[in-house]
């Protein structure tokens, strides 16, 4: 941990990450199911199994893993309306669903699950922040769960998931690098990471911006290492659940 005495807006050190609570069999019909809460930022992470896959690959034997991703109304401080009722997507929930989608298909073999789809959604109930990352760090765990029902039932007989998954956001508020921002950190912030990482501590995404200013190549590597902490910590959360992936 940083010897930092520089002490944030809800009184974290810099690389400190916010509570986090997971609770499994969240919703009673999905096959993998998730209450994944990181601070204020609470997501409810579901799986459903379908016995088909996407035309484009049919008759292959593989299977697929896809994500939606939304948030509620009063996820905000503000109304925000539903998506549905304009009728269409805006771009940010495109962008985000597609980055779960792909994270999660990064440690999954496709060729173990069979000709079946794996849907992932992800519903915003409360949002404080960091909310894509959130998501993927649920989602892995629900579609863990997910996957240990099929194979129950005899259909998948090697565990397709290769690696834990796990994501987290890092910026530059106020000259200070921090780990795991908060709404309030989030909107004052000058550079805006988000990172997806596996278990191994290989990268799967790297998401940066300079919001207000430009960064350099070695805060690129500080940012990196704070996030790569950050990971292993919300990975050992999920180990101690999920247990050995075999």
């Amino acid at each position: 941990m940083s010897g930092s005495a520089f002490l944030r807006i809800d009184g974290r050190r810099p690389d400190e990450l916010r509570p986090v609570k997971i609770t499994r069999n969240f919703i009673k019909h999905a096959e993998g199911s998730v209450l994944f809460e990181m601070g204020e930022t609470k997501v409810i992470c579901t799986v459903s199994v379908e016995e088909k896959v996407p035309p484009f690959l049919r008759g292959q034997n593989r299977g697929w893993v896809t994500a939606e991703y939304s948030m509620l109304p009063r996820a905000t401080p503000e109304r925000v309306q539903r998506e549905a009722s304009k009728g269409k997507q805006g771009g940010r929930t495109l962008e985000i669903q597609r980055l779960i989608g792909r994270s999660l298909r990064a440690v999954t073999d496709m060729d173990e699950l069979g000709e079946r789809t794996f849907w992932i959604d992800c519903d915003v109930i409360q949002a404080d922040g960091g909310t894509r990352t959130a998501s993927v760090t649920g989602a892995f765990v629900a579609l863990a769960d997910a996957v240990a029902v099929v194979r129950a039932k005899g259909l998948i007989k090697k565990n397709p998931l290769k690696d834990y998954l796990a994501a987290v956001s890092v910026g530059k508020v106020g000259g200070e690098m921090l780990a795991d921002l908060c709404y309030a950190e989030d909107s004052l912030a000058d550079v805006d990471l988000n990172l997806v990482m596996t278990g191994k501590g290989e990268f799967v995404e790297i998401q940066g911006t300079a919001e207000r200013c430009a960064f350099s190549q070695e805060e690129l590597q500080k940012f990196l290492s704070l996030g790569g902490s950050g990971i292993k910590a919300l990975v050992k959360i999920q180990q101690d659940l999920v247990g050995a992936l075999r």
